[in-house]
């Protein structure tokens, strides 16, 4: 956990108000919401009152939220056939068709979600979801963000499993303003599912695929020292050096999502984790040139990596 900043407050990441983490059940932490005759997940186009979400959702064992729509669908008719659900686009409907703010797509005991880009997209999307798989009454769910990346010395196509997300001072903490006040949450991830996925990797050994920092930032230009942006108030020497002191401090990848991912996610008792492909190694530039074939192996690879962890969770691994 990070130290208290001195005028900052720090919350307590393991235990709810109740003292009831561990149960399996998702907890929200917020006390109004027991005094709402009804809760809109308005975001998502669904409610307690319009939809009967244990019905929809009870059997819910594992999300997987993603950055894309495209890409979320992609997925989604991926784990749905390898799931042995068939390969027919047409039983793939999006749940969230009422909204055009995220997509959210069913295969079984798996559902897939788009997040948007950015901290202030998934925060919108995760408080709905969070929401949604408490009303469900859903148990130990599994929920991994799969996406991509721009790696730091790593070679295009490694798929990285973040251990902490660190924000851009490589800290691992995530920082939000809370009224008028700053508060600090933890970003660390889940170690055993950290450890389940590396060893799920390591069985269908198709791609190189490590365990590292993942640095979460609120910009993708300048934020990420980006030389190619509208601003760019940096040499590229300063980038240089910015980028090999986060190397220093166990940064192999950088993205958008991270770190407020892990810290909604370890408050309300969920087994988190965050698997993303890099597309470049940021060290040798700020552009991704690479053909569009080989890109789109690239963003299949965590989404590989995490049927196998599916399947071998439901016992269909052969």
């Amino acid at each position: 956990m990070a130290p208290i900043v001195a005028g900052k407050s720090s919350e307590a990441a393991v235990t709810d108000i109740n003292g009831q983490l561990g149960s399996g059940l998702v907890h929200i932490r917020n006390p109004h919401l027991d005094l709402m005759s009804e809760d809109i997940l308005y975001h998502f186009g669904l409610g307690t009152k319009t939809h009967d979400l244990p019905a929809m959702f009870s059997d819910v064992k594992f999300v997987c939220v993603g950055g894309s729509a495209n890409r979320m669908k992609a997925f989604a008719l991926f784990i749905h056939k390898e799931l042995g659900y068939g390969s027919d686009q047409n039983n793939i409907a999006d749940i969230c068709a009422g909204t055009d703010r995220y997509c959210m797509f069913k295969a079984g005991p798996v559902l897939a979600i788009s997040h948007g880009m950015g901290i202030p997209s998934i925060s919108i999307m995760l408080h709905e979801l969070i929401k949604l798989l408490h009303h469900a009454n859903c148990r130990d769910v599994v929920i991994i963000r799969i996406g991509t990346s721009g790696g730091i010395g790593m070679r295009p196509g490694t798929v990285i499993i973040t251990d902490t997300a660190v924000d851009a001072f490589f800290r691992p903490q995530f920082e939000l303003t809370v009224l008028d006040k700053v508060v600090i949450r933890s970003t660390e991830l889940d170690k055993e599912l950290i450890q389940e996925l590396l060893l799920c990797s390591q069985e269908i050994s198709q791609f190189n695929t490590i365990v590292g920092h993942t640095m979460c930032t609120y910009d993708f230009y300048e934020g990420q020292g980006r030389l190619d942006g509208a601003l760019c108030s940096f040499s590229s020497q300063d980038k240089f050096d910015y980028l090999m002191r986060a190397c220093s401090a166990g940064v192999r990848n950088i993205e958008m999502e991270s770190s407020v991912f892990a810290a909604m996610c370890r408050l309300c008792g969920l087994k988190a984790a965050v698997v993303c492909v890099t597309l470049l190694d940021r060290l040798q530039g700020d552009q991704i040139n690479i053909p569009h074939d080989v890109l789109a192996d690239y963003q299949l690879r965590p989404q590989i990596l995490i049927a196998a962890f599916i399947k071998k969770h439901l016992g269909l691994n052969t």
